[in-house]
């Protein structure tokens, strides 16, 4: 059975820097495309980024230039660098397969 894991989440500043983690196991990761996708409070699903299978990344408008999506294939895993964090980006963080496969998140909090 397909499983995702999130991790890294927490409380940061504004303008401070976190590593998301997502551990994947259950299917062949290295052919799957791979996305982050967050909700805020009150708020409904927000694609995030995504990378496909070769390695292409895409990234949201409000996000570009700021987060960073990649993967290990060696080790399933999908990451997500988040630097200039700013108090919109507080949301539940998920890793996403192509499949709609989704892990159960991990809370990022922005605040001072």
């Amino acid at each position: 059975e397909a499983q995702l894991v999130e991790s890294g989440g927490g409380l940061v500043q504004p303008g401070g820097s976190l590593n998301l983690s997502c551990a994947a196991s259950g299917f062949t990761f290295s052919r799957y495309s791979m996305s982050w996708v967050r909700q805020a409070p009150g708020k409904g699903l927000e694609w995030v980024s995504g990378i496909n299978s070769g390695g292409s990344t895409s990234y949201a408008d409000s996000v570009k230039g700021r987060f960073t999506i990649s993967r290990d294939n060696a080790k399933n895993t999908l990451y997500l660098q988040m630097v200039s964090l700013k108090s919109e980006d507080t949301a539940v963080y998920y890793c996403k397969n192509s499949v709609g496969k989704r892990g159960q998140g991990t809370q990022v909090t922005v605040s001072s």
